[in-house]
Formats: C-alpha cells, structure tokens, sequence
C-alpha cells in the first residue's frame, strides 16, 4: 500500500489567465473552485493566474484536477503548472542571474513542465542577445530581460515551441511573492 501523501503548500501557475480579455476568471471564482477541489489555505495573488494553498495531493495531480475543474466549470482551458513551496524556494535559490538583475520586474522566471532538452536550446547564441541574459535551471529558465520585457528578443527564442513544453513567466516581484505566500 502506498504511503499517504502528506499535506503540503503548493502554488499553481496557471497559463494565460486574464491576458489580453482572454480566459477570465475572477479570482474569488478561482479560490472558491480550489476549496471545492479540497485544498485549503487557499490564496491567490494578482489577477494573473497565481494561487497558493494547501493539499494532500501531489503536484501533478493537483494541476491536472484544476485544468479539468477550470474547463468543466468555468469554461476556461488553461494549462497548470504547480511548485511545491520547497520546489518554488528552489527555483528562487537557483537563479544565478540575481546579481545582475537591477529591477526585480525585468527578470523573469519562465516556469516549465519539464526540464527542457538541451538540443531545443543548442542553437541559442547567449552573446546575440546581449545585453538579455538567460540562465537554464532544472524546470526554470531565469531570463534578464535589461532593456524591457516587452521588446526582449529573447523572450521570442524561449518559446512553448521551441522548448517543447508547456512554458508560464512571472516576474522576480511575483516569484518572490508567492515564495512569501507559500510561507518561506
């Protein structure tokens, strides 16, 4: 018989929420269909798509449970990623572009549902993008976007498609907040 799972404090990052009049989804709605799914502690951050809480189920299966709640009930088919708290304290203790990032909402964090292939990512030149930086972790890909997020030519380089997973960026600012949240 298996070990039971333990509960533990995860935060999902759901992809595509509330961009550009797509995929709404009020966050009150969204902490209400957590509950229904039996996580507690539930708290959600931004209108982005960020939400922590507790629960007894794994990742893996916490994200597929909400995809198939968010389509069923409120008619939104969106990607799920999800960090345990430990994961996510990780990722941050990762990111070896921190000394160089001088404004926390120019350094993104593009959270992966895999670790990505090194063949996807062998034909980036680093020094064609200067002075955009990126740094490859186990399932995050930390970029510096120095002249801005919008314009940041690497942004288009470190694509779903080209990375051949399913890919979500939040800013340090939100990534660190979460950390807090999920209770560092």
């Amino acid at each position: 018989m298996p070990a039971p799972m333990t509960s533990t404090r995860q935060v999902a990052l759901l992809r595509g929420i509330n961009v550009g009049g797509r995929n709404r989804v009020e966050m009150a709605r969204l902490r209400a269909l957590m509950e229904d799914l039996g996580h507690r502690d539930v708290r959600t951050h931004l209108q982005s798509g960020n939400v922590v809480y507790t629960s007894d189920a794994t990742p893996e299966r916490a994200a597929a449970g909400l995809e198939v709640a968010l389509a069923e009930r409120l008619g939104v088919r969106v990607r799920v990623l999800v960090r345990t708290r430990d994961e996510l304290a990780a990722a941050v203790a990762g990111n070896a572009l921190i000394g160089e990032a001088t404004d926390p909402a120019r350094l993104i964090v593009l959270f992966l549902s895999a670790a990505p292939d090194p063949e996807r990512l062998s034909g980036i030149d680093p020094d064609a993008y200067l002075p955009e930086r990126f740094w490859v972790g186990e399932r995050e890909i930390y970029m510096w976007c120095a002249n801005g997020v919008r314009d940041a030519q690497l942004a288009e380089m470190l694509t779903e498609r080209r990375l051949g997973v399913t890919v979500t960026a939040r800013n340090w600012n939100t990534v660190t907040r979460l950390l807090d949240l999920a209770g560092a």
